[in-house]
């Protein structure tokens, strides 16, 4: 009988592993591999590092390596760090200070660890300290920032990126590039147009993916003609529910809410099923527009309401008038309501002067709401009190928002 070449003994070995962590424990995997009188190399020890998702065999696999001499082979030590990095980060900063060699892989793990854990500092750090940059490793850092909301410090790095190196990005870069244009509203849209004309210049493929990106980067600067432009660009198939959804929520956003309902029915004519983003958008479409018969038969497609669209509802009936309907729809819903909800019940009740609903409710709203998160309530109520004369009141609500040193916030919306 022929013998079995190394690499084949190799492949058959690896096999005999997988086929175990099948129906094995990680325990048992590991036993077979030390009994084993197969050689045991880097490819089999890779086989049972991604066979488990056990985090103490892991550990446990790890030391008996440190035996073995295997845990300062770059792959393995690789595939170590990617399994304790999102949740045992010590021990990946340990590992990893303790390889003798590392990879822009490698970096580019420690660096996304850091940003998910908030460290953004230690991410640069990290990043400054690479003795060489890929196109992987700038993707890292910028989306680091982008993902901490420290959006201009990931665009000033992308423009680092592209005029003093030559690295050229791609659309894993230009992803978080076009979704902080986006949120920066119109202070973003001239590199969001810059981006944009450089996947024209180099002939980029309008993917789904590109496409959706930008169409949303459009909507959210309120460049509404542009995102119909690209999204008429786009191939049919192409058009998934995130682009739709991106110009049904801008134009919402933008105050054009009859086009928002209009694009809506477009949407519903293609086949393209709606989500819960897309419900929010022509929820809040109806809002502006008035029209509550709409909203309601919009509402009724929802299978599974989400509390931003009861938000909404209480916020189309109560802008009406219809301040019973809006508490009906309070008191039916089936989560607890939150400050944006209430919020919006209170404007609705200072809008029509309704202080009969603000004593009817004002208990559940003060059993709700947090002095360190909702002063925009508290100095709705305040004002509430003011207009109708009831200073008292009103001056006992001041009292309590020193007294928690409570600051007027913006108030929030259901759409981004």
């Amino acid at each position: 009988m022929r013998l079995l070449s190394r690499h084949q003994r190799r492949m058959l070995f690896s096999s005999s592993v997988n086929t175990a962590a099948e129906s094995c424990s990680p325990l048992q995997v590991y036993t077979l591999m030390h009994r084993s009188s197969a050689r045991i190399d880097s490819f089999s020890i890779l086989s049972a590092l991604k066979s488990t998702t056990s985090l103490p065999f892991t550990r446990h696999l790890h030391a008996h390596l440190l035996k073995l001499g295997f845990s300062a082979h770059l792959h393995v030590a690789t595939c170590l760090l990617s399994i304790y990095a999102p949740t045992l980060f010590p021990d990946a900063r340990l590992l990893f200070d303790e390889m003798p060699h590392r990879s822009p892989v490698t970096w580019n793990i420690m660096i996304t660890a850091n940003s998910r854990r908030g460290q953004i500092r230690d991410a640069r750090h990290m990043f400054e300290e690479m003795p060489q940059r890929n196109q992987s490793s700038w993707s890292s850092m910028i989306a680091a920032y982008i993902h901490n909301s420290l959006l201009r410090d990931g665009l000033s790095l992308f423009r680092l990126m592209i005029t003093t190196t030559a690295v050229t990005p791609d659309e894993l870069t230009l992803g978080p590039i076009l979704s902080a244009c986006g949120r920066l509203g119109s202070v973003g849209l001239p590199l969001g147009k810059s981006t944009h004309a450089f996947t024209i210049k180099n002939k980029w493929d309008l993917s789904a993916e590109l496409g959706a990106s930008l169409v949303d980067m459009y909507a959210k600067c309120g460049a509404l003609t542009s995102a119909a432009t690209v999204f008429a660009a786009m191939r049919d198939h192409d058009r998934n529910v995130v682009a739709w959804t991106s110009l049904i929520c801008g134009a919402a956003q933008h105050g054009h809410g009859q086009e928002a309902l209009a694009v809506f029915e477009r949407m519903r004519e293609s086949g393209v099923e709606p989500n819960d983003v897309t419900f929010t958008g022509v929820l809040s479409a109806c809002v502006q527009t008035g029209m509550v018969d709409e909203g309601r038969r919009c509402f009724g497609m929802i299978e599974r309401p989400r509390i931003q669209h009861y938000g909404c509802m209480v916020d189309l009936y109560g802008k009406k008038g219809l301040l019973r309907e809006a508490y009906e729809v309070i008191e039916t819903m089936p989560y607890e309501t939150n400050a944006v909800v209430w919020g919006s019940f209170l404007s609705s009740c200072m809008l029509h002067e309704e202080m009969g609903m603000v004593d009817r409710v004002v208990d559940k709203v003060m059993g709700v709401i947090r002095p360190d998160k909702d002063g925009g309530v508290y100095s709705l109520l305040s004002q509430l009190y003011l207009l109708s004369g009831r200073v008292s009141e009103a001056e006992g609500i001041r009292e309590m928002m020193v007294a928690h040193n409570v600051r007027k916030i913006r108030a929030s919306s259901f759409i981004n």
